[in-house]
C-alpha cells in the first residue's frame, strides 16, 4: 500500500483490547499511514495494556477510556476526546460482545438479557459513537465498523453475535443515508475469522478457523494487517466514493458454497 494515505487526518480506533485485537491492526495501519491517533479502551482492566501499545505509535497516541455501555460514560469519553481532537477525520468501531453462554449451544435458548447486552454493545454502540463524533467531523469524515460472515449466514456457535452484526450492517446503511449529505462515509468490513479476545468466546472456533483455510479460494486465513490496511483505505480519500458498503476481506471465503 502507498504509504502516506492518512497524512493531516486524525482519527479515533475504538475497542482496542491487546495486541492481537483489529482495532490495534487497524491503529498500527493507520498510523503507518500518517494519521494521529487516539485509542480508546473498554473497562479500567484494558488500560494499561492500550497505554502500551498508544505508546508505540508515532505521532504521540493517546489511549482513552470510553465505556459504550453507558450513555454518561460515552459523554464524558467524548468530552476528553474532543479536547485532545477538535476535529476528527475518521472513526474505527471494533467493539463486539455477547456473554460467552450465549455462544454455545442454539441460538433457541439465547436469554432477553443476553440478546439486549449484545445487540446493545455490538451494535447499537456504532450509532450511540456515530451520534457523537458526527459534529467533530467538520471537514466530512469516514466511519468504518467489524462485521462478520454470520451476519448474512448460519455459523455454527456464533448465535446472537450473528444477529448483532445483521443489525450493525443494516445499522451501516441507514447511518451512510443520514450522514451522506455531511459529506461523513459509514462502511463495514466482514472480517475472516482471527484469535482475538472476542473470537475466544465462540465455541469450537478452532474449527471455524480450519475449515476457512481449507475452503476460501487463497487458502488461508487472514491476518490483522490486512483488515487493517483495508480500514485504512476505507477511511482515506482514495474511497471517498465509496460509503453505505459491506466490504469482505476474508480470502473470498465468502463465494464458496461447499
Amino acid at each position: 500500500m502507498a504509504q502516506g494515505l492518512l497524512e493531516g487526518k486524525a482519527g479515533v480506533v475504538f475497542g482496542v483490547a491487546n495486541k492481537r485485537s483489529i482495532a490495534w491492526a487497524c491503529a498500527q495501519s493507520a498510523a503507518a499511514q500518517g494519521a494521529r491517533l487516539i485509542l480508546t479502551y473498554q473497562g479500567e482492566r484494558l488500560r494499561e495494556g492500550a497505554e502500551e501499545l498508544a505508546a508505540k505509535l508515532p505521532g504521540e497516541a493517546r489511549a482513552l477510556p470510553c465505556d459504550v455501555g453507558s450513555e454518561q460514560a460515552l459523554d464524558e469519553g467524548f468530552v476528553a476526546i474532543g479536547e485532545l481532537m477538535p476535529r476528527v477525520d475518521f472513526a474505527v468501531h471494533s467493539i463486539a460482545y455477547a456473554d460467552k453462554q450465549e455462544l454455545e449451544g442454539e441460538y433457541l435458548t439465547t436469554s432477553r438479557e443476553g440478546f439486549q447486552r449484545a445487540l446493545e454493545i455490538s451494535a447499537y454502540s456504532f450509532t450511540a459513537l456515530a451520534r457523537r463524533l458526527s459534529p467533530l467531523m467538520t471537514a466530512g469524515g469516514s466511519l468504518v465498523t467489524m462485521s462478520y460472515l454470520g451476519a448474512g449466514m448460519v455459523v455454527p456457535h456464533y448465535n446472537v453475535m450473528g444477529v448483532a452484526k445483521a443489525a450493525l450492517e443494516a445499522s451501516v446503511r441507514y447511518l451512510a443515508a443520514d450522514l451522506g449529505p455531511r459529506q461523513i462515509r459509514v462502511n463495514a468490513i466482514s472480517a475472516g475469522p482471527i484469535r482475538t479476545l472476542a473470537a475466544s468466546a465462540v465455541g469450537d472456533f478452532g474449527t471455524i478457523l480450519d475449515l476457512h483455510k481449507a475452503r476460501a479460494p487463497l487458502r488461508r486465513n487472514v491476518e490483522g494487517a490486512e483488515i487493517g490496511d483495508a480500514t485504512s483505505f476505507l477511511v482515506s480519500d482514495l474511497a471517498r466514493g465509496v460509503t453505505g458498503c459491506v466490504l469482505f476481506v476474508d480470502g473470498g471465503f465468502h463465494i464458496t458454497a461447499l
